[in-house]
């Protein structure tokens, strides 16, 4: 356990970070995770409308540093195609 004050503020830091990255990491995988049930039922407006919705909030969680950028933008492309095969 940390003793000295900065290691105490540091553990205490770590741990309000790692509750809000978990809370963004799952609200994140539940919106990819509604896009994918929609194009499971082939509905392509409810795709469509759970893709914009997953689409802001993946760059969101990007630019918080909770996901790599590259993986946000590899999450997103496959999401669009995906909705797009039920053209």
């Amino acid at each position: 356990m940390a003793t000295h004050k900065s290691a105490i503020k540091r553990n205490r830091q770590s741990i309000v970070r790692t509750t809000r990255n978990v809370h963004v990491r799952s609200t994140m995988r539940t919106l990819v995770k509604n896009v994918r049930a929609a194009v499971a039922e082939k509905d392509k407006e409810a795709a469509t409308a759970a893709l914009e919705k997953a689409i802001p909030y993946i760059d969101k969680t990007a630019s918080k540093g909770v996901i790599h950028k590259a993986t946000a933008s590899r999450k997103i492309g496959r999401l669009v195609k995906l909705v797009n095969t039920l053209a």
